[in-house]
């Protein structure tokens, strides 16, 4: 091993959350104990995304030690995933721990031979630092305790901290007009508003941020396009409108009007809402979905999955087909429809009521993740809710499912995470938020208050 370049020993659970971890620890060195490949030998059988995972770590293994032609004794050379940047070597270490570790710490324990690894290696390798990367809390804990370096794996964190995460919408200063009044222009266009503005503070914006003030007249508009020194913004459509209603629901604030206008709109194929349970994220994502499924026709069927995550004890093995295994997690689905369905009734009797329910049956589709593969969705609604328990990768394989006129639409509260190994910075959710912001068919709005009931909201601040 080089001098001066870190030694990393990295967890099973770090390979299983990136299988292509090793690559991404620069001119530093990686080892690979034993224990960790026996663990992967335990898991790779299966379907599931962490079989898949742990596969695919096994074939690139395979591969670094194919390209050094079976002799791993002096490291393999590991392959540069960006030019002009020095990699590391791979290490396989088949020794048992030698340190002793403290009393009532069992060596049978795949964690302790990790901890007992990292000391050895240590000792034997003073003038570098020696640091164990996993993503298992207790384990760090246990190892700082000890003395020994250990981090979490980080490479896949897209912000330093959640607060910092896009919010698609932007309050104007007190003084915006005055100062970017200069060389303005507006015009309408079929009833519709649009403005140029120049100015540092155009230059800045992003595509589909919305843009509001709170004086007297309120004033909200959407960054429609930008140009050289120049953005085109749009007055919003105003749901909180009796006449613009969408499927008898509209805005009961100002983020749910900006979210319905992302909905409704045909030239953004990808909406990300984020809130707290009761923002109505799912609602207003229904109701958009029905009118645009139902009576505008753009298109032809609703499908809805999430990730099936148990907060309690497991319910085992549910019988039926695909959806009715899916129906005890599509609670928050029925309960939306029952909502949408009552406005049905009101304002359209019981034709409304039966096309409803109809379009229950026939039109929205509840679809398992584990099915999703190797799909294309043709002028399809596809709703992805509780996506802040998927990881990059998984909502990768989702979001490239898309085909002509579909739309997707990721709901989540990334303070909500029931994942293990995901956190509000490592979300397969705040990746997309942060990853799809400067694309000009994309909008993201988070929504901040509930609109569940006064109990409700009374419960969220004394509890």
């Amino acid at each position: 091993m080089t001098a001066k370049r870190k030694i990393f020993v990295v967890d099973t659970n770090v390979l299983i959350h990136d299988p292509t971890s090793i690559l991404r620890f620069k001119e530093h060195d990686v080892v690979i104990p034993i224990v960790v490949l026996e663990e992967l030998d335990n898991i790779k059988v299966g379907m599931s995304e962490v079989a898949r995972n742990v596969r695919q770590v096994s074939r690139l293994l395979d591969e670094l030690v194919e390209k050094a032609n079976g002799d791993i004794s002096h490291g393999v050379k590991l392959p540069s995933v960006t030019k002009d940047i020095e990699t590391g070597h791979l290490y396989f270490h088949m020794e048992e721990a030698r340190s002793p570790l403290p009393f009532g710490l069992s060596s049978h324990s795949s964690d302790n031979a990790l901890l007992g690894i990292t000391l050895d290696l240590s000792k034997s390798h003073p003038d570098r630092q020696t640091i164990l990367v996993t993503k298992d809390i207790n384990l760090r804990l246990k190892a700082r305790a000890l003395g020994i370096l250990a981090e979490d794996y980080t490479n896949d964190q897209v912000l330093d901290d959640a607060n910092l995460l896009y919010t698609g919408a932007s309050i104007l200063d007190a003084d915006f007009w005055e100062t970017h009044s200069k060389n303005m222009e507006s015009w309408k266009e079929e009833g519709r508003t649009f403005y140029r503005l120049r100015g540092p503070k155009a230059r800045a914006w992003l595509p589909n941020l919305f843009l509001y003030s709170n004086e007297q007249r309120p004033f909200e508009a959407v960054v429609r396009r930008l140009e050289k020194d120049s953005a085109i913004i749009e007055v919003v459509k105003d749901y909180a409108s009796e006449r613009n209603k969408v499927w008898g629901i509209h805005a009961r604030n100002r983020e749910q009007n900006f979210a319905l206008n992302l909905l409704m709109d045909p030239e953004v194929d990808f909406v990300s809402l984020l809130g707290q349970a009761g923002t109505g994220k799912t609602l207003l994502t229904l109701a958009a979905a029905l009118m645009q499924t139902l009576e505008t026709k753009r298109y032809m069927e609703i499908i809805m999955t999430r990730m099936t995550v148990p907060v309690g004890e497991d319910i085992g093995f549910l019988p039926g087909t695909e959806e009715e295994k899916m129906g005890p997690w599509m609670g928050a689905l029925e309960d939306n429809l029952d909502v949408l369905q009552e406005t049905a009734t009101h304002e359209h009797g019981a034709w409304g009521r039966a096309a409803t329910h109809d379009l229950l049956r026939s039109r929205i589709r509840i679809k398992s993740l584990n099915f999703m593969r190797g799909r294309t969705f043709l002028k399809k609604f596809l709703i992805i809710d509780e996506a802040q328990n998927l990881s990059p990768h998984q909502i990768k394989t989702l979001v490239t499912r898309a085909g002509p006129g579909s739309k997707i639409v990721c709901l989540g509260n990334i303070a909500q995470i029931d994942t293990p190994y995901l956190t509000e910075t490592t979300s397969g959710l705040t990746y997309v938020v942060d990853r799809f912001k400067q694309w000009e068919h994309s909008g993201h709005i988070t929504l901040q208050r509930g609109e569940r009931s006064r109990l409700a909201d009374y419960a969220s601040e004394i509890l």
